[in-house]
């Protein structure tokens, strides 16, 4: 290994809750292992509730072993930022980490870099350049932020892409979304299913995650009462936390006369119930209208579960590249056609020899190792 670095994370962590804050824990224990010192400053103040459309933002599971998590920033405080900035440099970093994620947080990182030391390196970890729902400020608020970032990485190609058409004179390593290296093991279908109440003599297609417009759910919903799906039996389970009011969706549910083929569970998903339902499904489908990556699919790929994805960049790259799924096209009918097909056609070669090959490609330590050697570069 090379010289011992100091490495300072900013963003989500322990005690908040939801995949960016679990990747973000991810992200400082693997570069942690590879023999640097880290230390991850996380939020006393992350949204306002006014902005905050779930139930809470904090994590009611155990904090990570031995991680230095600090909380330190208020993010919507500008009589903070300084302040923030003033502890970085107490600690001297060689590499301070933007988690960038939504363009609300431009404002305050802008602050913290500016009154960040000029010989430590700045870099943006970018989960979405712009946001999947898009504000006229976002590009704006987005390029402010870019202002004092000495380079970028991102967790997937379609992301990095992105980056570079805006900011062609800046370093940007190309990255891809790991999958979680902590995550309980998987168990058979049928001791899922049993705890969870699911049928076991039924297909069940699963859609996982925080509920939001740009997912097309409601495309899928719709699906399930096209043909050839309206009269197969499969079961679609829905399982995650609603961010706009889930009577849309039960409307949907009642009009297709869906109600006895839907299951819907309206609540966050931590770590163990996540294990169960990806056992228990049979496929995962991701009808997505917009998206440059997915932290569903690391989930899909950990749990061996094949996927149904909408045919757009972030999305289909890695499903067709590492032959572990399907991609459809975004239409009600042709997902109904898909997901026909992903369940019941022996011809469609084997998922579960493609999971098996590609683990360590998205692994943790991988990223960590490409992300240090990336900066070293800058």
């Amino acid at each position: 290994m090379k010289d011992k670095k100091k490495v300072l994370l900013l963003g989500p962590a322990h005690p908040f809750r939801g995949g960016i804050a679990d990747t973000q824990n991810h992200l400082a224990k693997n570069i942690e292992s590879l023999g640097h010192e880290v230390t991850v400053f996380t939020f006393t103040s992350q949204y306002p509730k006014l902005l905050f459309p779930g139930k809470t933002q904090l994590s009611e599971e155990k904090a990570p072993e031995q991680l230095n998590i600090k909380r330190k920033i208020h993010s919507f405080n500008p009589f903070n930022w300084s302040k923030v900035a003033g502890s970085i440099n107490l600690i001297k970093p060689d590499y301070v980490i933007f988690r960038y994620w939504t363009p609300l947080m431009a404002p305050c990182w802008y602050s913290v870099a500016c009154g960040i030391n000029k010989n430590i390196k700045k870099i943006g970890v970018v989960d979405n350049w712009i946001p999947h729902e898009t504000r006229i400020w976002d590009k704006t608020l987005t390029r402010l932020f870019s202002k004092h970032m000495d380079g970028f990485a991102s967790l997937s190609k379609a992301v990095g892409d992105e980056i570079s058409s805006e900011n062609p004179q800046l370093p940007v390593w190309k990255g891809f979304h790991p999958i979680a290296d902590k995550l309980p093991q998987a168990i058979s279908k049928e001791k899922a299913r049993i705890v969870l109440g699911w049928p076991q003599d039924k297909k069940i297609v699963l859609f996982f995650g925080l509920i939001r417009k740009y997912k097309g759910l409601d495309l899928l919903i719709e699906a399930f009462s096209q043909a050839p799906l309206n009269h197969s039996g499969v079961i679609l389970a829905i399982v995650g936390e609603a961010y706009e009011p889930s009577e849309k969706y039960t409307r949907l549910i009642r009009k297709y006369k869906l109600s006895e083929r839907v299951i819907c569970d309206f609540n966050y998903a931590n770590t163990q119930k996540s294990t169960f339902v990806f056992c228990a499904a049979d496929v995962v489908a991701q009808t997505y209208v917009s998206a440059t990556q997915s932290g569903v699919t690391p989930l899909a790929y950990h749990y061996k579960t094949p996927l149904l994805v909408s045919d757009i960049p972030g999305l289909r790259t890695p499903i067709l590249e590492d032959k572990t799924g399907i991609v459809s096209e975004i239409d009600p009918e042709k997902i109904s056609e898909n997901l026909q097909k992903i369940l019941f056609d022996d011809t469609l070669p084997n998922f579960q020899e493609a999971f098996q090959k590609v683990r360590k490609k998205y692994s943790w330590k991988s990223y960590g190792q490409s992300l240090m050697t990336f900066m070293d570069q800058i």
